[in-house]
């Protein structure tokens, strides 16, 4: 066994000295079971088992164990997911040592001890000149933390079946609009709306047109999000070429998607057939994809 790390801090949950390690070995039968101590909430013992394992196997290894107690007073089907640590304190360095895992073990029922088997051997353990066993007498100690029994993420559920969404807004007397936002009627099952800003939004204010797409936030329940595909654009009213932006966005009430689609001069232009007697017509399409919602267990 390698010992890693070593630190001045004592473990936080557990200490154990032993003044008369000789003793004690010979005396004990299998092993040492510490006091019942507490950590994360739970009940927990250290079983030290100086000669041998727990299937009472002899072997010139200590070995240690954890063992989760009380648990007749758990949920039926709980289980407990901990990272532990077993440490030896090193007298001559004056540090704590431990085997590094980290790794995440789950007590349950069937599974209420965990522990190494080969922690140290005893011609190590033994030896004064490693510094863990000085004057007959030695420190070992625990750590325990429970890992959250609980995570949280997101659930994206596609949908079956799904229709586009199809609005027009047509907007008369563009040229009188005066302030600086307005927003269409709502449409479909999520109260999707467009909203236009005549005069730009952002790096395109007092240049271009910007037009928005977003949804009533009354119409979709809180922690749930839209996975849609959209297209929001500017009729051509004289020769058919209308300008659109397309896009997909994983949509909540909060989010605007802004898009300054064209240049002021070039909407104003009676050439290009965008802007007829004063006459704007804006057209939306949106196709919802699937619901995203929060996920935990």
């Amino acid at each position: 066994m390698i010992m890693h790390g070593g630190r001045h801090a004592s473990p936080s949950h557990y200490l154990f000295k032993m003044d008369s390690f000789s003793f004690l070995s010979k005396a004990l039968a299998d092993d040492f079971i510490s006091d019942t101590f507490v950590a994360g909430g739970y009940r927990w013992q250290l079983i030290i088992y100086l000669r041998g394992d727990w299937i009472k196997a002899k072997t010139n290894y200590i070995s240690v164990q954890l063992e989760l107690l009380n648990t007749s007073s758990l949920q039926i089907g709980w289980k407990v997911n901990v990272i532990f640590n077993f440490f030896l304190f090193n007298q001559l360095k004056e540090k704590y040592f431990s085997l590094q895992d980290g790794s995440v073990k789950q007590f349950h029922e069937m599974k209420t001890k965990w522990g190494i088997k080969n922690f140290i051997d005893l011609n190590t353990f033994s030896d004064p000149l490693n510094g863990y066993l000085i004057d007959d007498s030695c420190v070992f100690g625990a750590e325990i933390f429970v890992v959250e029994k609980t995570f949280k993420g997101d659930h994206l559920s596609l949908m079956k079946n799904y229709d586009t969404l199809y609005h027009t807004w047509k907007i008369e007397k563009f040229s009188t609009l005066l302030e600086e936002y307005y927003e269409s009627e709502s449409f479909g099952f999520y109260k999707w709306n467009v909203g236009l800003y005549p005069n730009g939004y952002g790096a395109g204010k007092g240049n271009s047109i910007s037009l928005i797409l977003g949804m009533s936030g009354s119409s979709v329940p809180q922690d749930t999000k839209l996975l849609a595909t959209f297209t929001v654009g500017i009729k051509d009213q004289l020769y058919g070429k209308h300008i659109k932006q397309t896009g997909q966005s994983i949509h909540k009430p909060s989010k605007k998607i802004c898009y300054n689609l064209m240049a002021l001069e070039k909407l104003k232009n009676p050439k290009h057939g965008f802007l007829v007697d004063d006459t704007l017509i804006i057209e939306a399409e949106v196709k919802l994809v699937g619901v995203v919602t929060k996920w935990s267990t």
